[in-house]
């Protein structure tokens, strides 16, 4: 039974109860307190369900990671704090016309801001897998060698910079509200979550529309192009126009299958991988042996 509610619960819990939660605390001004309060609830029911419900067990159990990703999720989540507390100064600096559209109601207002920041992290995500410089820093979210929630936040923190400000910068320069930027930034915390998340939850055809567990897997193949599919956070729109959408209903995959093909000993020690971009050996460029045959892609 309990099995059965994380299978078809977990995600719309999370989607619309704790994002819900969010967006009715945001739009009644209250303390951004309840970001931290809320973030803290969310990674737990994150832990939960992948307990309840693995998709692999063995993905559960940190393999020497486990300090690393926390260090990763506290510094990146610090920094997407930070940022929705300093949007009042850089709207006041950059605003180009207050194009906001204030006058509709606070929840069709977030659901915009999701929209449009999804399409800014989608380009800037496509564009960390095309560009070396960007690749080096982007490296460090690819080397994980097991899939959970937790390491949905684990990002090399200029990388991350890098992605929020592509896709904040379009609505900050429209106009962007703060109470609305707080319930984006909570938005985003869980999707990442939900994402990368070990729990064998189902959601039907939305698989093909949002970017969830299910279709994300295959952006975490460890091989070069065919990995370089399913770049979407929130959603799966711009990668049906991009030509980058993957899915396969008979691949399973297993840590074998993650990781970096290119860079098999990519650092796993924190400050080992905030300092592997600055290194010759972060462009990743080479490719070993072992890569699958042109036959064994994806891509559908």
């Amino acid at each position: 039974m309990l099995k059965s509610v994380v299978r078809y619960g977990y995600v719309p819990f999370m989607l619309l109860g704790v994002n819900g939660a969010a967006i009715a605390l945001a739009a009644s001004g209250a303390s951004k307190l309840w970001l931290i309060g809320l973030l803290l609830a969310a990674i737990g029911c994150s832990f939960a369900a992948e307990r309840v419900l693995p998709y692999e067990s063995e993905w559960n159990s940190p393999a020497g990671d486990g300090g690393r990703d926390v260090a990763h999720a506290g510094v990146n989540e610090l920094l997407l704090l930070v940022s929705v507390g300093i949007i009042p100064v850089l709207a006041a600096a950059i605003t180009v016309a207050d194009l906001w559209p204030h006058s509709w109601p606070f929840l069709l207002q977030v659901l915009a801001a999701i929209l449009i920041a999804d399409l800014g992290l989608t380009l800037a995500h496509y564009a960390s897998h095309k560009i070396g410089l960007l690749w080096r820093f982007h490296a460090v979210h690819h080397s994980i060698k097991r899939f959970y929630g937790f390491n949905g936040l684990m990002k090399h923190p200029l990388h991350q910079t890098i992605e929020m400000s592509a896709g904040i910068a379009p609505l900050i320069l429209i106009g962007l509200p703060v109470d609305v930027a707080s319930a984006l930034a909570l938005a985003v915390a869980v999707q990442l979550l939900l994402q990368h998340s070990n729990a064998d939850y189902r959601i039907g055809a939305l698989k093909y529309v949002l970017a969830l567990n299910e279709g994300h897997r295959f952006h975490h193949l460890k091989w070069a192009g065919i990995g370089d599919v399913n770049f979407g956070l929130f959603t799966l729109i711009w990668d049906h126009l991009l030509g980058t959408f993957s899915y396969d209903p008979a691949r399973r995959f297993t840590s074998d299958q993650l990781g970096i093909a290119a860079k098999p000993d990519y650092p796993t020690a924190y400050l080992a991988q905030l300092a592997e971009p600055f290194r010759a050996s972060g462009a990743c460029t080479s490719e070993p042996a072992g890569q699958p045959e042109r036959g064994d892609t994806v891509t559908v």
